[in-house]
């Protein structure tokens, strides 16, 4: 882990307190847009899923408005994050996600072999 991604844990574990949070660092995949010329940070693109009750009867506007709220630290900062995917869910809109995924992904059913 590295410093922002520990901020950022913390804070939406204590906050949230989520039942998934996932935290993906994709700064190295944004370091050589223009934007990030002379940026020495290592941690300026992320994406989080996080699931928790706090997100409740809220409206996606709402959730991501609480964790911009929480990270306002680090969005600020100069060096600081410079782009925040989110994917903010309750936990019944994320078990709801679970099944449906593993429904897609159907049954296996025969292997290929090209010879």
């Amino acid at each position: 882990m590295t410093p922002v991604e520990d901020a950022m844990r913390t804070k939406i574990i204590q906050a949230l307190n989520p039942t998934n949070l996932e935290i993906y660092n994709d700064s190295s995949s944004h370091s050589h847009h223009k934007a990030m010329q002379g940026t020495v940070s290592k941690e300026t693109h992320f994406r989080l899923v996080i699931a928790s009750e706090a997100f409740r009867s809220k409206m996606q506007p709402a959730r991501h408005r609480m964790v911009y709220a929480l990270l306002k630290d680090e969005l600020e900062r100069a060096g600081g994050i410079h782009a925040l995917q989110l994917k903010t869910r309750t936990p019944e809109e994320e078990d709801r996600l679970m099944v449906q995924e593993r429904a897609e992904k159907g049954k296996h059913v025969a292997d290929v072999e090209n010879k």
